[in-house]
């Protein structure tokens, strides 16, 4: 079968103005083909809700936003629809303005309800509402940390206040002076410090050889200290502590007059006659030193010895 120019033609345009319609539904968000529903939403204020954002049910996108406009002259918004899932619901459900992330934009997200006898149909008007956004949130936690701020900001302002008032010409000139001392003082630790590192550098074969005979010490304490440790120490102190217990019973038996010492010790008597022939013996000494003669007589040629006589010893 053949077709003239004009059916072609007339065929074409056709074609071309379908396509045309389809391609603009299609940009602005509706399927021709699809069996898809409308509905509609009042809101105070859309809170920054853009056309095309996603409408979506437990998280699931059945939709999108197709228009917003003005539903009366107090500005009173109305925003359009579309669902292109079947899913039911009652006229009773809620459309709810959310954000959909910290930085993202807003969504409409349908709260079903399935207690109402009456489903929502297509043309429905359904109840808005505007869940409280994430900044929202965030703002209303950082308020009492605002509070916080405000007052930790006023405090500090005092208390600049209060240094600048401190901080007069007298303190300033006052500070200075300290600096300069300050200045001074560490001019004067490092010069110290120079002389320090020099006499360092200077007796250092000193202080090694001092370093030298104190490890060679430390070591002769260590050697000192380990045959300290093996010697029995519990034995010694058992042969003291029986030395000192023999000491004692002595001592006692002294205290009793037991013995010679304990009877020179206790008895005055025999100290006063020991003393006494002790006193004795010196003068006899002395005696016999002064006056020889006296109990001494020696004969060379074997002469009988003259008797002692006084009288020769009181004329000489």
């Amino acid at each position: 079968m053949n077709l003239s120019k004009e059916v072609k033609t007339g065929i074409l345009a056709l074609g071309a103005i379908f396509l045309l319609i389809y391609g603009y539904s299609f940009l602005k968000g509706s399927n021709l083909f699809s069996k898809s529903r409308e509905f509609h939403a009042k809101y105070e204020n859309v809170a920054g809700l853009p056309v095309s954002a996603p409408v979506t049910i437990n998280g699931y996108v059945v939709g999108k936003v197709m228009k917003i406009d003005f539903a009366d002259n107090q500005g009173g918004l109305i925003v359009t629809f579309v669902l292109e899932k079947e899913f039911d619901f009652s006229k009773l459900s809620t459309v709810e303005i959310y954000s959909t992330s910290f930085i993202g934009g807003n969504a409409l997200a349908i709260l079903p309800d399935y207690e109402g006898n009456e489903m929502a149909k297509d043309g429905d008007t359904l109840k808005g509402n505007i869940q409280k956004g994430m900044l929202e949130t965030v703002t209303s936690g950082l308020k009492p940390l605002e509070k916080r701020i405000y007052n930790t900001l006023s405090g500090l302002d005092t208390l600049l206040n209060n240094f600048n008032l401190i901080l007069n010409d007298t303190t300033k000139g006052d500070l200075k002076e300290a600096i300069a001392s300050l200045n001074k003082t560490m001019k004067s630790f490092e010069g110290a410090s120079a002389n320090l590192d020099a006499l360092l550098d200077e007796n250092k074969p000193k202080l090694d050889s001092t370093f030298t005979y104190l490890e060679i010490t430390t070591e002769n304490l260590a050697q000192f200290s380990d045959s300290l440790a093996e010697v029995n120490i519990k034995g010694l102190a058992t042969s003291l502590e029986s030395t000192l217990s023999s000491f004692d019973s002595v001592m006692a038996k002294i205290d009793d007059g037991e013995g010679s010492i304990g009877k020179l010790v206790n008895d005055d008597e025999l100290y006063k006659n020991l003393e006494g022939a002790s006193k004795e013996l010196e003068e006899l000494l002395r005696d016999l030193k002064e006056n020889p003669k006296r109990y001494v007589n020696i004969s060379v040629f074997g002469k009988k010895a003259k008797p002692y006589d006084s009288s020769e010893e009181n004329n000489n």
